[in-house]
């Protein structure tokens, strides 16, 4: 039974890396002016469905999604049970269980677009910013997303990512390829968080109601640095989705 819950959990995995993948393509092909958009994960979604078998493709979007809400619930609820209760490992079940939350909540979107909803178009947080305490809400969004943009730079530098990987059957230059692989990748999700966070610190302060996405990030990142900076962002995220890919491959999950 551990079995099919690890290859679930690796499935997960790898759907999160086309997630990625996806994003990172349609965002360098705009900022290399060869089609594409700038892409969130919404917009990954809507690309997939308008493919040749577009609707099965969604379904096993869906799918993967909710084997990585599987990993990531697991991790929170089961990983740190031999933990004492420390500051570090609540701060990790908490993360975990975010995670798992927003790619649910992802999944979610995609069944909605194979039974025919679509997408509203409004996130959860669009409608926690018309309550009274958009502003406090703004703040707190930006807090967590600017903690998360350390965590990934501190993953990406003290190599803990590594810990993902099983690389007791990688040769040697598959291991160093690993290494620069997720180095960049996490670094690029840290730039990513940085300036999203930054974006919801800025609205806080102007008043503004408004979600921040990562297409405002390549927004911002095309305005203040140009395209190509924004296309080498870009490429960063589809080298973090192939880390992804490698990671569900070669995983360390640890599943009873």
């Amino acid at each position: 039974m551990s079995s099919k819950k690890r290859n679930f959990a690796r499935f997960g995995v790898a759907t999160k890396g086309v997630v990625y993948l996806l994003i990172g393509s349609l965002t360098a092909l705009a900022a290399f002016n060869l089609g594409g958009q700038k892409a969130n994960s919404g917009n990954v979604l809507d690309f997939i469905s308008k493919q040749a078998f577009g609707q099965i493709l969604l379904v096993a979007i869906a799918a993967g999604l909710v084997g990585y809400v599987f990993w990531r619930w697991y991790q929170a609820f089961t990983s740190f049970e031999k933990e004492t209760s420390t500051s570090k490992s609540v701060v990790k079940r908490i993360a975990y269980f975010g995670s798992g939350l927003f790619y649910g909540l992802l999944a979610f979107s995609a069944i909605k677009r194979v039974m025919g909803a679509g997408s509203d178009g409004k996130s959860m947080v669009s409608s926690l910013l018309n309550s009274t305490y958009a502003t406090t809400i703004l703040i707190v969004i930006g807090v967590i997303i600017l903690i998360k943009s350390l965590y990934e730079f501190y993953q990406a530098y003290s190599g803990k990512f590594r810990e993902q990987v099983d690389e007791s059957d990688l040769k040697e230059k598959a291991k160093k390829l690993v290494i620069n692989v997720g180095k960049i990748g996490h670094t690029a999700r840290g730039v990513v968080s940085g300036i999203m966070a930054y974006l919801f610190f800025k609205a806080a302060y102007q008043g503004s109601r408004s979600d921040v996405g990562k297409v405002d990030v390549f927004n911002f990142l095309q305005d203040t640095f140009g395209q190509t900076i924004m296309g080498i962002i870009a490429v960063g995220l589809i080298i973090y989705g192939i880390f992804m890919l490698i990671t569900s491959k070669y995983s360390s999950l640890n599943i009873n």
